[in-house]
């Protein structure tokens, strides 16, 4: 067991070295982790016994998911009216968690219902996840959607045809603030501007107690090519120009209505609220 088990923290170190910025990943294999040492070390399972437990545990992890993302959607759809609007940014359906997503599954949900959204998805750039997967994802389930680029969202806002902005994080700190894709703080700020309330979408394996503010969130920077060439038949930058690439930003919880997460929807002051969020967490077990 210890020589699978020196492997497999060399495996799970590397995993978490990339996502900086997430803490959900971080938290998963925590939880993996804690699963391996019981039952190597405490219950003296035989690698093949681990294994299959390791197995078990990722089956429990994807069906807890799965209820988590219901319950967002559920908590999600009651800040919602039929043939609303919606706004997303990124991606934060089922091809980034399991069945219904976290900011899309109000959408999914609504869909269910026959709500009839009508979705505006950001291309988001510079890796274009709002166009390759969301946009994608909910076509394919019949959604009606409809993709504009990331600097169009104040047009659509403008026009009052969006009642609600739904994005997914990757960490929210004690005070509110919230990291999720590049771009997300933009939306917020013109959101706030046209009088749209943005809601996160955000499991409470997102939420980070140790965390006091948004400053204190590590940002993963990426590579240049991904903004001066990665997308063009040709290079459409000049050689040695400066690239500045974070993959993601901070949301202000001021530009913030709410957090959904799958115990309910914390309002500010949110040093209070999501307290209140995770102890109903740790009360139901």
């Amino acid at each position: 067991f210890e020589k699978f088990y020196e492997k497999f923290t060399e495996y799970k170190e590397y995993l978490d070295s990339s996502r900086p910025t997430a803490v959900n990943l971080s938290w998963a294999l925590k939880r993996m982790n804690a699963v391996a040492v019981k039952a190597g070390r405490e219950e003296h399972k035989t690698v093949a016994e681990v294994k299959e437990i390791l197995h078990d545990e990722a089956l429990q992890i994807r069906a807890e998911d799965v209820e988590v993302c219901r319950k967002i959607g559920e908590f999600g759809l009651e800040l919602v009216k039929p043939g609303d609007g919606i706004l997303t940014h990124c991606n934060a359906g089922q091809l980034a968690t399991v069945k219904y997503g976290t900011a899309t599954a109000p959408i999914y949900l609504g869909q269910e219902k026959g709500y009839n959204f009508h979705v505006f998805a950001d291309e988001t750039r510079p890796l274009l996840q709002g166009a390759r997967l969301t946009a994608f994802e909910l076509h394919s389930a019949g959604v009606d959607v409809t993709l504009i680029c990331d600097n169009m969202s104040a047009s659509v806002m403008s026009k009052g045809w969006v009642q609600a902005v739904f994005v997914g994080c990757d960490r929210v700190a004690a005070n509110g603030d919230t990291a999720n894709k590049i771009g997300t703080s933009v939306v917020a700020a013109v959101a706030k501007q046209y009088g749209v309330p943005v809601y996160i979408c955000a499991p409470t394996s997102t939420i980070d107690m140790a965390t006091a503010t948004g400053a204190d969130i590590c940002i993963e920077q990426r590579k240049a090519e991904e903004v001066t060439e990665m997308w063009y038949k040709e290079r459409m930058a000049p050689e040695g120009v400066k690239v500045y690439n974070p993959a993601f930003d901070v949301t202000d919880h001021e530009l913030i209505a709410g957090i959904v997460t799958e115990y309910g929807v914390a309002r500010a002051p949110y040093t209070e609220s999501l307290k209140e969020i995770m102890k109903r967490k740790a009360q139901r077990g």
